[in-house]
C-alpha cells in the first residue's frame, strides 16, 4: 500500500449490524470515503455475511477503493493498527483497543440490542471527546462526511 494510503476499519462484533455494512457499503459512503483520501475499507462483518455479500454484487463501487471483508479472527490488533480510522459497533473491546491505539473512532450503536449497556459507554466517552458516535437511526449519508471530520479533527 502506497504511503498515502488510506484505510477504514469497521467492526461489528460478533453480532450482526446489517445497518452498518449497508450505510458503509453504498454508493454515497463509498464516494465520501473516496473523496476524504481512503483508498481501503476492511469490514470484519460478523453475522452480517449476506448482508455483505449484497452490497458486493451490487455497489458501485470506485477503482479507488478497495473492499476486504471476513466474519471473524483470532484478533483484530493488526487490522486496528494499520487503519487510519475505525468504526465500530459499540463494544467495550472494540472501543478500549481502538483508543489505547490512539485511533480515530466513531461508534454506531446498535439499537436493536436487548438492554444496551453499550449505547451507556459510547455516550460517556463521547461526551469526554474520546470518540464520536451515533446510533443506527441517525446514521445518515448527510452526517457520515461530517462525523468523519469530526473525528479526523478532534485531537485526544
Amino acid at each position: 500500500m502506497a504511503k498515502n494510503d488510506k484505510t477504514v476499519f469497521v467492526t461489528v462484533g460478533s453480532t450482526g449490524f446489517d445497518q452498518v455494512i449497508s450505510l458503509l457499503t453504498s454508493s454515497p459512503s463509498l464516494q465520501i470515503l473516496k473523496s476524504l483520501g481512503y483508498t481501503k475499507l476492511n469490514i470484519q462483518y460478523g453475522k452480517s455475511r449476506e448482508t455483505y455479500n449484497e452490497a458486493m454484487k451490487i455497489s458501485n463501487i470506485p477503482n479507488e477503493i478497495q473492499i476486504i471483508g471476513y466474519d471473524y479472527k483470532t484478533s483484530l490488533d493488526q487490522d486496528m493498527s494499520e487503519s487510519d480510522l475505525i468504526i465500530s459497533h459499540a463494544g467495550s473491546g472494540s472501543i478500549l483497543e481502538s483508543l489505547r491505539l490512539n485511533k480515530p473512532l466513531i461508534v454506531v450503536i446498535n439499537e436493536n440490542l436487548m438492554n444496551n449497556h453499550q449505547a451507556e459507554l459510547a455516550v460517556e466517552l463521547g461526551n469526554k471527546g474520546y470518540l464520536v458516535y451515533s446510533s443506527t437511526r441517525s446514521t445518515r449519508h448527510n452526517n457520515f462526511s461530517s462525523m468523519i471530520d469530526e473525528r479526523e479533527n478532534r485531537q485526544l
